[in-house]
């Protein structure tokens, strides 16, 4: 007899596939209609059905314990990032680190580290208790921006609409690489905390020892040695790529899935040596496209990277310690509270502020406003935190269980911090207009992912209700010469015909004849075999007995043309042609 089989496997499939197919059906709607990021949404699925709500994903139950828990989590993370970096690498111009090194440098050097600063300094004053060295951890988690939630901005509609492509470009190379370039501040305030947290009783060495680690496993081993692995594998595989391609031994399926396969090489290989996979995945996918050929080839072709964006927001939801922010032993939510809108306010717009007239991309104050504003903690951080908790678990005195008495809330102090910023800056979502986000800002106003969808509703909830009320005689059309002209309302409230400078008049002219609807090439062929004339008195009337009708039907069925679809935020072939020989242009001046 047959029985219902509700195992781990069947739901989480069932629930995730089911999930993302809902979305997909209505993804444009939501992200540029009510400008709500596949990031929030996902995130707030996967609370949904959590065992927090529904209790349909139960993440617990498939590791088995906490740390299981916390290991998955880690390499999804790395798995995710990994993914993005690389096609974060790919979407940039030919050797685009290159030429644009200084503003990057600037980026990632003084306004990093003043960001890293500003961050350690607001957790060490409003957490209560907690040490200086401490709060330098956990600012060095949240201080990189995040990839991921950097295509929220630099990728689709209004994106190509509204932001400059310069700016676009000088996102993507900051969020990738100060990914990678957190490890030095993290493990920083990590080696002191080990040497010098208690006093040198458990380690000796002092900080000598441990800024010689510093400098030579963190700087030399994790970093260098990332930059000079993920130049390598980059350019092996581009030239591997050439050779294939030119006596075409690749198809095209695998030759678009490349920088993917790409991605997930450097990140085992990375960690299995113990280096920074995130930053040579990054610098693997920039040398991967130094001639520009991979880009330009792949520039409008779809990725699997939506795929595992929904998928990790979404075990995000799940997973997160919502229950932590309202009951923990570290910090009250009101601090916590005050303690996200101070970092969101201040951990990066000051000094893009102060150091925007030097980064030739921005161009104005309200560009270095959004610029400023703009710096999402999401995927990146979540990495951080957990490479903390695994080495503070190495500072257990004897390899024993029970922490060292310094750091008994260091883990907690992260766990919680990190976690509640990084569902802030999801929560959070960056204006669409920089009009908008200048007035936002100069009122004091923190902008979260819900205050644009409520203003838009509030925009438009007038103009929809005039619409519906409006009577139907006001949107009657009307004919001149056959052509069906709507009849359109001034901005004084009184009719007029405007067929040439209304843009509601289609593109493609429609006649009407005996009440039916044919295109102009049906009535072309009627104008050929002498059934009906354009210039004919046609009646509108669908109740006049028209011979016409009937004569039509005798006429060989017309050949359609080949339909393409088109979705609403793709461009046409003119738009993209123009734009290939625009970005050739750039790069050859």
């Amino acid at each position: 007899m047959p029985t219902l089989a509700l195992t781990n496997f069947n739901i989480v499939v069932s629930i995730l596939g089911g999930w993302i197919s809902l979305f997909g059906l209505v993804s444009y709607l939501l992200k540029e209609n009510f400008y709500l990021s596949e990031a929030l949404i996902s995130l707030l699925a996967g609370v949904a059905f959590s065992p927090h709500a529904a209790n349909f994903v139960r993440p617990l139950d498939y590791a088995g314990s906490e740390e299981n828990l916390n290991a998955i989590t880690l390499y999804f993370t790395r798995l995710v990032l990994g993914v993005q970096l690389v096609l974060a690498g790919v979407q940039l111009p030919s050797r685009y680190l290159k030429k644009e090194w200084k503003p990057l440098a600037l980026l990632l050097g003084p306004i990093m580290t003043a960001m890293w600063l500003i961050t350690s300094l607001l957790v060490w004053g409003l957490v209560p208790n907690l040490p200086f060295l401490h709060a330098l951890a956990v600012g060095a988690c949240v201080t990189p921006t995040d990839p991921v939630l950097s295509n929220v901005i630099v990728k689709g509609r209004f994106a190509d609409h509204n932001i400059p492509k310069d700016l676009q470009k000088i996102i993507i190379a900051e969020s990738g690489a100060n990914d990678g370039l957190g490890y030095p501040f993290l493990f920083f305030a990590l080696y002191l905390i080990k040497y010098i947290g208690d006093g040198g009783i458990n380690e000796s060495g002092g900080a000598g020892l441990a800024m010689g680690l510093w400098f030579g496993e963190t700087w030399g081993y994790t970093i260098i040695l990332s930059v000079l692995y993920g130049a390598v594998v980059g350019w092996i595989a581009k030239e591997l790529l050439h050779f294939c391609e030119e006596r075409k031994f690749v198809d095209r399926e695998n030759f678009l899935v490349f920088a993917f396969s790409l991605a997930l090489f450097i990140t085992g290989t990375c960690g299995m040596i113990g280096s920074d996979d995130i930053l040579a995945c990054f610098i693997a996918g920039n040398v991967f496209t130094w001639d520009d050929w991979f880009r330009l080839e792949t520039l409008d072709e779809p990725t699997i990277d939506m795929l595992l964006n929904v998928t990790i927001f979404m075990w995000y939801g799940a997973v997160c310690p919502w229950h932590s922010f309202l009951e923990n032993d570290v910090i009250p939510i009101y601090r916590l509270i005050v303690l996200a809108i101070l970092i969101l306010l201040f951990r990066r717009l000051p000094f893009i502020l102060a150091f925007y007239k030097k980064i030739p991309q921005i161009d104005g104050l309200r560009q270095a406003i959004f610029m400023g504003f703009f710096g999402p903690i999401g995927c990146s951080a979540i990495f951080y935190l957990f490479v903390t908790l695994e080495f503070v678990i190495t500072l257990n005195p004897n390899g024993g269980s029970a922490p060292r008495g310094d750091v008994i809330h260091l883990e907690e102090n992260v766990f919680v911090v990190v976690w509640f910023m990084v569902i802030c800056s999801v929560v959070r979502k960056p204006p669409h207009t920089f009009a908008s986000l200048t007035s936002i800002l100069i009122v004091g106003k923190v902008v979260h992912g819900l205050s644009i969808p409520l203003g838009k509703f509030g925009f438009y909830l007038p103009r929809t209700i005039s619409r519906t009320l409006s009577t139907p005689e006001d949107l009657t059309s009307f004919q001149i010469g056959g052509r069906t002209v709507p009849w359109s309302r001034s901005r004084d409230g009184t009719g007029g015909n405007t067929p040439n400078e209304s843009r509601s008049v289609s593109a493609h002219p429609v006649f009407r004849i005996g009440g039916s609807v044919i295109t102009e090439q049906a009535a072309a062929a009627t104008n050929s075999s002498g059934a009906a004339r354009p210039q004919d008195n046609v009646e509108t009337n669908s109740r006049s007995p028209k011979i016409e009708l009937g004569r039509l039907a005798d006429l060989p069925s017309p050949t359609l043309p080949n339909r393409t679809i088109r979705f609403p935020d793709e461009e046409s072939p003119g738009d993209r042609e123009s734009r290939e020989f625009r970005s050739g242009a750039v790069d050859e001046s």
